[in-house]
């Protein structure tokens, strides 16, 4: 499997997202008073867990002599860019999780933060699929794209129906 970055930091970065997604729906549906939300984020929890597993898996097929850089950047540009998208996730971090969390004022604002959180999962992960050149890595990271894509969907759903709520 080649990558034109450092995968193995990148699928290290791409596993901590999906670690803070899980943990942020388990948080959020401690505090959500909405059974609907609560049932979605439950969901969508789980989903955060199999997407985790199927990181884990690409990472464990990079072979060790391409687990750094594969293409000349002299300046580690293309890492020091995945690098800043991933930090600038709303969920990079444990800490950031908890203080959203402690953020949210309604069901609204919950599912608010979560289309954030899969908006910026979508966009990080299409743009290490942009620097995956395995077509095999590609069709992995593309499918987790179209889930992140489905929960978009699903959430939007839900807000939708919450504000038709009398």
């Amino acid at each position: 499997m080649i990558f034109g970055f450092n995968a193995e930091e990148v699928f290290d970065i791409a596993i901590a997202i999906e670690e803070n997604g899980k943990r942020f729906y388990d948080e959020a549906c401690r505090i959500v008073d909405d059974e609907a939300v609560r049932t979605l984020f439950r969901e969508l929890a789980q989903e955060e867990v199999k997407h985790k597993e199927r990181f884990i898996e690409l990472k464990n097929q990079i072979p060790e002599d391409v687990k750094g850089q594969t293409v000349y950047d002299p300046d580690h540009e293309i890492t020091l860019y995945l690098k800043m998208m991933a930090d600038d996730h709303v969920f990079r971090t444990g800490e950031s999780v908890a203080e959203k969390v402690a953020s949210i004022k309604s069901p609204e604002d919950a599912l608010k933060m979560a289309m954030q959180f899969e908006k910026d999962s979508v966009i990080f992960f299409l743009t290490m699929k942009d620097h995956t050149e395995d077509p095999k890595g590609k069709e992995m990271v593309d499918l987790l794209v179209k889930e992140e894509q489905q929960h978009l969907r699903r959430i939007s759903a839900a807000l939708r129906a919450l504000k038709q709520k009398p």
